[in-house]
């Protein structure tokens, strides 16, 4: 599809694709509390109206749910409106949506594949990922299985997700790792020590997730907000919404509302544009539930921080003591 928004270079796969993406773990809605999924496709469809190129789902999220909700928003747009799918294979949950296995045995994967074309509703996938390095099939096993889908036609491209810079060294002997998907965020900042450089030098593209590390970095987020959450919301059990940790991140999002209102933006788009900022990274994932939120962050899109934005940033890091990893690029 066409877009009006500024794009960057998907590292050597020769797509080019905007800043920003559509995330699609909450349209699942395991794990997340209650989603409409007329509300996911409604988001879907105004993201892709306000030039966004690129979706990331996985066939975990929701157990299917997610890919199929997606498929149905795509089936409904002509040809040339539909965005780029990117979508991840390897991790297997019960009926319920708990006890998460990570299975990367050949055939598994492939059945994996093949239930995410039908659901989607396309007969390529743009981006296949592996979700997480497998418990059951040394990487050299599944990389191998990666490339020779697409070398069937299967698939477009490939790429990884949540692996190390050693893992990625070992996959990129056996054939070119053309993308990955980390996390990343000013709160969880980790990767920007060795993986993105890592990126960087082999022309490994790099999209990531949780850029808004779940909310935390919205300026909206609160304390009461947290404690208010669905008891099946993930979030209450995670250590950066309790205790001193929740009050430093607070107290980084903050600090991002000068510089909002400097560029006359939202504390979203700062967060984003902040990730955006550091060398290697092609592109954040950000969820969205609805197209108001979509509304929240799209000036993140075309944003630049000035380097005086980043160095206020940088600061802000280190008084509050939010988060780990380097605070400047």
């Amino acid at each position: 599809m066409k877009t009006h928004l500024p794009t960057r270079a998907f590292g050597k796969t020769g797509l080019q694709i905007t800043k920003l993406g559509i995330g699609a773990w909450a349209m699942g809605g395991n794990m997340w509390g209650p989603q409409d999924d007329a509300e996911s496709m409604a988001a879907i469809r105004h993201a892709i109206e306000s030039g966004i190129n690129w979706i990331d789902t996985a066939a975990v999220y929701g157990n299917g749910h997610s890919e199929a909700v997606i498929g149905e928003a795509l089936a409904r747009l002509p040809a040339d409106k539909r965005p780029l799918v990117f979508t991840k294979g390897g991790i297997v949950r019960d009926e319920k949506g708990e006890n998460p296995r990570r299975i990367g045995e050949r055939n598994h994967l492939r059945q994996e594949l093949e239930n995410s074309l039908k659901r989607l509703k396309v007969e390529v996938i743009d981006l296949y990922q592996l979700h997480w390095p497998s418990d059951d099939a040394p990487l050299e096993e599944y990389w191998a299985n990666m490339l020779e889908l697409k070398a069937e036609g299967k698939v477009r491209h490939v790429g990884l997700s949540n692996h190390n810079e050693e893992q990625l060294a070992r996959a990129e002997a056996m054939g070119h790792v053309e993308t990955l998907q980390p996390p990343f965020s000013m709160i969880r900042r980790e990767t920007a020590a060795k993986i993105l450089p890592w990126c960087a030098e082999h022309g490994t593209g790099v999209i990531c997730y949780s850029p808004m590390q779940a909310g935390l970095l919205t300026g909206t987020m609160t304390a009461e907000r947290v404690a208010a959450m669905p008891d099946n919301d993930w979030r209450k059990g995670s250590p950066e919404f309790q205790g001193d940790k929740l009050a430093a991140n607070l107290k980084l999002a903050e600090s991002l509302k000068p510089i909002a209102q400097k560029h006359g933006t939202s504390v979203s788009s700062v967060a984003l544009a902040w990730c955006h900022a550091w060398p290697g990274l092609t592109g954040t994932i950000v969820g969205a539930r609805s197209p108001a939120q979509v509304d929240g962050w799209i000036d993140a899109a075309s944003l630049e921080l000035d380097a005086g934005d980043i160095e206020v940033i940088a600061k802000a890091i280190e008084a509050t003591g939010a988060g780990q990893g380097p605070a400047r690029g």
